[in-house]
């Protein structure tokens, strides 16, 4: 580990000096990456899930040197560019038809700071500015920003310490893969008695990410937003993390053609080449809003953009389907047992998301080392060691991750 960076540089969730081994990586190809020491572990995380194409490939390195060579960044009041123009297009063409505004942002939870801006400002132009609360499900996460806090969960999430001063919102029963009547129950009533007080719902659809890996009926989606139309209240998706194949669709909004108001996107966008991050909505909505009271430095990134148009085009061409049910038939095949074992709580496995709960807290620097060992880079925390792989990973390549994981389990 090197000492400076141990003893200066804080890392996500992490205190200074860092008790946990941070591990030096000197380059990256494929699904690999290469630490110091010529150790060289497969990235089992797509590096938080977004480099889905793996790392330096051809077309996306081509892209962003091409990119280079004209303009790497310029400011986006008063200007534009073809790359963020063309980025605009096809993320209004291969997302829900009435998605039809763009705002560009810089990360995923500023997007979700700017969904959430979107639908206060919308009501208080329509007259209605007493409705500036949200509601969401519990155990979701949506980012690290203040207002994306507000929505993450309040008492199991990462963000409970902030609890005493952020806004308070409304946090309803989550549904399960088996069982949703209950949460629908709490959303109607929570509805029922507050929506004039509220401007939108927002949750991750069909998967709940860092807040705890869960996957749930995606019917719920179709019944929250019947009821949020009813009570008058937007309803926001937060793909950040779903989005651009990881659950089997192209958006897991896609297992039941819900239509959100407003939708967030972020981490795959750009194949986890650059920070960007996108949220679409709908005419009416912008038309309400007016002039949306946020403007980002990094807006519209013309290298981002770049990148990003690659990395669509990529997945778009490539047989991302078949990657995709061939990543869940080998999860399945090589992680369903394990919910027999006494150490797991469950296993829960959809498109390139493979979660193992256990039944006790992980010792994270002790299960990582036992992973490199083992030639797999994955980031457990919590009670859940899980693996969100590139698409491009190779059946053995995979079989090596499930193999540690299993491995890993054994020893712990």
């Amino acid at each position: 580990m090197d000492t400076f960076d141990q003893n200066h540089i804080w890392h996500p969730y992490a205190k200074i000096p860092n008790e946990v081994k941070t591990h030096v990586v000197e380059s990256a190809d494929g699904v690999y990456l290469n630490l110091a020491g010529n150790k060289r572990v497969i990235d089992g995380m797509s590096s938080w899930w977004s480099a889905i194409h793996g790392y330096n490939h051809p077309t996306l390195n081509q892209a962003a040197q091409a990119q280079l060579g004209k303009i790497s960044h310029v400011m986006f009041g008063g200007l534009t560019h073809e790359p963020a123009i063309t980025l605009a297009k096809t993320l209004v063409d291969i997302t829900p038809e009435h998605l039809s505004k763009v705002f560009f942002t810089d990360s995923g939870s500023v997007a979700v700071e700017a969904a959430l801006k979107m639908a206060l400002q919308y009501w208080h132009n329509q007259g209605q500015s007493k409705k500036h609360k949200f509601v969401t499900i519990r155990g979701g996460y949506h980012g690290d920003t203040f207002g994306a806090m507000s929505v993450c969960d309040p008492n199991n999430g990462m963000h409970h310490l902030f609890s005493g001063v952020l806004p308070k919102h409304y946090f309803v029963q989550s549904p399960s893969m088996v069982a949703m009547d209950e949460a629908l129950q709490d959303l109607t009533l929570t509805l029922q008695q507050n929506a004039d007080s509220i401007a939108a719902m927002i949750l991750e659809p069909v998967v709940q990410g860092a807040g705890g890996m869960r996957i749930y009926n995606p019917q719920y989606l179709t019944r929250a937003k019947a009821l949020c139309k009813q009570h008058n209240v937007l309803f926001i998706l937060d793909e950040i993390a779903t989005g651009f194949g990881r659950t089997g669709e192209l958006f897991a909004l896609e297992y039941v053609d819900v239509d959100p108001d407003i939708l967030c996107l972020g981490k795959a966008l750009t194949g986890g080449y650059m920070t960007l991050a996108a949220t679409l909505t709908t005419d009416e909505i912008a038309q309400g809003v007016g002039t949306l009271m946020h403007g980002p430095t990094f807006m519209a990134s013309p290298l981002a953009c770049a990148v990003a148009n690659a990395s669509i085009e990529l997945l778009l061409n490539s047989p991302w389907q078949d990657n995709i049910a061939n990543i869940e038939a080998i999860l399945n095949s090589e992680l369903s047992s394990l919910r027999a074992h006494s150490k797991v709580a469950d296993v829960r496995i959809l498109g390139a998301i493979g979660v193992v709960e256990l039944a006790e807290e992980i010792n994270m620097e002790k299960v990582q080392n036992l992973l490199i060992e083992k030639g797999v880079w994955l980031r457990p925390y919590g009670k859940l060691l899980y693996t969100m792989p590139p698409f491009i990973i190779s059946k053995q390549e995979l079989l090596l991750v499930t193999k540690a994981i299993k491995a890993v389990i054994e020893e712990l």
